[in-house]
């Protein structure tokens, strides 16, 4: 997926994040609970990404080499009143796409990550957009599955960054060459991922026998990978017991 498609997606993502947030708020009375995040309300949520947004903003307009300290920041705090935050969420959304289109994908600057780009803050926070839309549209009905290519893409990203870094971040089991498949069933792709001692080994196009294979569109795949959906709507082949201990292997954030 490239830069542009990338900067579009993020767009439409952001304008379906903001309606499903009015939507929730349409219901009146307290912030509706966000199901698929427990302990969160809809305000929590939009609080969340808007000021993760704000925090980037000021990242990469800086171009920052290090990350910054948080207690000098001085961000805008999040306004209690729904509509101002709303619309708070929809200025800095809108701020971080125009900055990320300046920048484009290759502009160095820190993250997290080894790859230390522009490019990749925008991949992580399409990502998370796109979650947490889903997320707000399970307040009031049925959410929208992911963009296709935006879930395959979001399954590529979970072996090669998150599940690295959550397993550095928090204590997690020594891997023991457990073997896991996650097959796309709407397209080619397949992922094999290996979980060594001390790495987590992507193994591409590996046609070697995996404890558990797990099978099913890519957008039910990514978010399954997100713990927004059970295994339950997937088709589980091999040691179908192994497949909860991933999430023992790679730690919830």
């Amino acid at each position: 997926m490239d830069h542009l498609h990338r900067m579009s997606l993020f767009r439409s993502e952001a304008a379906a994040f903001e309606k499903a947030v009015r939507h929730a708020f349409d219901l009146g009375g307290p912030a509706p609970q966000v199901p698929s995040c427990p302990g969160w309300s809809v305000c929590d949520l939009v609080g969340h990404l808007g000021g993760v947004h704000r925090y980037l903003v000021h990242v990469l307009r800086e171009r920052l080499a290090t990350p910054p300290d948080p207690a000098g920041l001085g961000l805008p705090q999040a306004p209690a009143d729904p509509e101002a935050l709303t619309e708070w969420f929809a200025e800095g959304a809108r701020e971080l796409g125009e900055l990320l289109g300046e920048l484009g994908p290759d502009t160095r600057v820190w993250t997290w990550s080894d790859e230390q780009t522009s490019g990749f803050w925008l991949r992580m926070q399409l990502i998370e957009l796109a979650v947490h839309r889903w997320d707000a549209q399970s307040v009031t009905g049925t959410p929208a599955p992911l963009d296709p290519a935006l879930a395959a893409d979001a399954v590529t990203q979970t072996f090669e960054v998150m599940a690295p870094a959550r397993r550095s971040w928090q204590a997690a089991p020594v891997g023991r060459g457990e073997r896991y498949r996650f097959r796309r069933t709407d397209g080619p792709e397949s992922w094999t991922v290996v979980f060594t001692p001390d790495r987590v080994l992507p193994e591409p196009g590996s046609t070697a026998p995996a404890d558990v294979e797990v099978a099913g569109p890519a957008p039910d795949l990514a978010l399954f990978l997100w713990q927004r959906l059970p295994a339950t709507g997937l088709r589980v082949t091999g040691d179908a017991a192994l497949l909860p201990y991933y999430f023992t292997l790679v730690p919830p954030v």
